[in-house]
């Protein structure tokens, strides 16, 4: 991971020299990678949508991915994008300027869905839902313009932790952001490479690099308290046993149907006593069998 003065890209001038950040970025590099082929994110002639919104997330995204690009680990083509949705005092000038700098391949898109969703939700709702829907359906229309084979989105490890705990306990269902999937069309991949990353990584990675953040709360909405409600759970959870939000991640990829209460997922039904599922392995909450 160390630059030479002659092989280094542009958005990684001015990189602090301390070992604690060398070992950042490094760990970031790594954890992008496995997420990108455990979850076989690479395709033939694949062409990506990296979506950039201005902050620490997206930065870490961009620049990740332009440094597996750049050691050749990472053969796709990358363009930048940012949809400029008109929220009010949003510095347009910011991200177009940053990105020519940083020589990056984008495009800049600007579509006033901030009116719309103004319009459609009642005062005192959070905007976010119908903002983000909206913006969904924006991108993946510049991604098909733009020849892209996927849209790519900067949600790290905290984010899909949340979203996991949001629907456990206000949806009613066990699930989360995977960090692949096929659109509804069924034209388009979206592709989530932070999977592994953790916020307080990214957090850290994108105030050193000193890149201009654009705060997410231009519009005066946030996204809902519920989300922060879950935010400040799972910290108070980590402060009491340092590493259980890695371990409750790592769940996430050890699901056993047979262990859960789901009938779609397994069959329950025609289990017989000649089958045998019980893993001993798994503990009980109960001391009754």
């Amino acid at each position: 991971m160390l630059d030479q003065s002659d092989d280094i890209h542009p958005l990684f001038h001015g990189a602090p020299s301390t070992t604690e950040f060398k070992k950042l970025r490094k760990r970031i590099i790594r954890d992008t990678r496995a997420a990108i082929d455990d979850f076989a994110m690479v395709e033939r002639g694949a062409k990506w949508l990296v979506c950039l919104s201005g902050g620490k997330d997206s930065y870490t995204l961009l620049a990740a991915l332009t440094e597996l690009q750049w050691r050749g680990l990472l053969p796709v083509e990358i363009v930048a994008c940012n949809l400029d949705q008109g929220q009010p005092n949003f510095p347009a000038t910011v991200l177009p300027e940053f990105l020519e700098r940083m020589k990056v391949p984008h495009r800049i898109e600007y579509q006033d869905t901030y009116s719309i969703v103004v319009d459609k939700v009642p005062a005192g709702r959070t905007m976010c839902a119908l903002c983000s829907r909206l913006r969904r359906g924006n991108l993946y229309r510049i991604a098909r313009e733009e020849g892209c084979t996927a849209v790519v989105l900067g949600h790290h490890r905290d984010d899909i932790l949340e979203t996991f705990f949001l629907n456990l306990f206000h949806g009613s269902r066990l699930a989360t952001m995977p960090p692949k999937l096929v659109n509804e069309e069924g034209d388009l991949f979206l592709y989530r490479p932070l999977a592994y990353v953790a916020e307080q990584d990214c957090e850290k990675f994108a105030t050193a690099m000193n890149y201009p953040i654009i705060p997410c709360d231009l519009c005066g909405s946030q996204d809902g308290l519920q989300r922060q409600n879950i935010k400040q759970l799972l910290n108070g959870w980590e402060a009491q046993a340092p590493g259980r939000r890695q371990k409750m991640f790592r769940a996430l990829m050890n699901a056993r149907p047979s262990h859960l209460l789901d009938p779609k997922l397994f069959d329950f039904q025609g289990l017989t006593a000649g089958t045998t599922v019980f893993d001993e392995n798994v503990p009980h909450l109960r001391g009754e069998d």
